[in-house]
């Protein structure tokens, strides 16, 4: 339940045009509800103001399936991230309207009446070093979208090529917050980095050959940056990436 829904739901009974006892039954799961195998976080929105995400990976289709019909009963709709396809079909019987997006691997059930992402809070813009990188990269630019941010995507321009960066400079520049995913050895957020005044939000991933070693020689090279205003998520974190640039845009 986010604010404005329990803002509404006391203005109706203010109103007149709901009974007490009706908003407690519409109550009677905060602060989280117990299904046995998850506690599903109904007051995560009223606290940080991002409702809770499901984290599929690990769990079977008919859990993330219980999970989402709980938050969709609660808030009208759902976020789910490290989504296979057979959760994605699983979802889909039940929730006609969900939209699977098979690079991000985010499945999302958008809540009725919702307006499309603002500009009010500026533009969040990810960038990708290589299309290796594109699958974190999407799940950044997904979750910040369903968070309500106006985002833009900058593919493909990592330092193998650098001229491909530099000639998008009035992007970077324009931007609020910037995300930049990349592996190998993790250089362009340093490159951007020292392009910009605003944050950058690094992104290591696991594209690399073996001394890459998962992902961990970006990491260490992302933090041990020299430019100033880089923070650094864990490896393949896109939507960590997304969850702390909307909390930046929101501040």
């Amino acid at each position: 339940m986010t604010p404005e829904q329990l803002e509404a739901l006391l203005a109706e009974v203010a109103a007149g045009r709901m009974a007490p006892r009706a908003a407690v039954d519409r109550l009677r799961h905060l602060p989280f509800e117990d299904i046995s195998f998850a506690r599903v976080d109904h007051h995560r929105a009223l606290r940080q103001g991002q409702p809770e995400v499901v984290f599929c990976q690990g769990k079977t289709p008919d859990q993330v399936l219980a999970i989402c019909e709980r938050l969709h009963a609660a808030s009208g709709g759902f976020l789910g991230t490290r989504a296979t396809p057979a959760v994605a079909d699983v979802l889909r019987s039940r929730f006609p309207d969900l939209v699977w997006n098979q690079l991000a691997r985010t499945v999302h059930l958008p809540v009725p009446g919702r307006t499309q992402p603002s500009t009010a809070t500026g533009t969040i813009l990810v960038v990708s070093a290589g299309t290796s990188d594109l699958p974190v990269a999407e799940e950044a630019a997904v979750v910040a979208e369903v968070f309500g941010h106006d985002v833009e995507r900058l593919v493909d321009v990592g330092v193998a090529g650098i001229h491909r960066l530099l000639a998008a400079g009035d992007r970077l520049r324009q931007a609020r917050v910037i995300i930049v995913v990349a592996g190998m050895e993790g250089a362009l957020p340093s490159v951007v980095g020292g392009l910009v005044a605003v944050p950058v939000i690094a992104v290591p991933t696991s594209v690399g050959y073996g001394a890459s070693f998962g992902g961990l020689a970006a990491l260490l090279a992302m933090l041990n940056s020299c430019a100033s205003g880089v923070t650094v998520v864990n490896i393949d974190n896109g939507f960590g990436a997304a969850a702390a640039a909307s909390r930046i845009c929101r501040s």
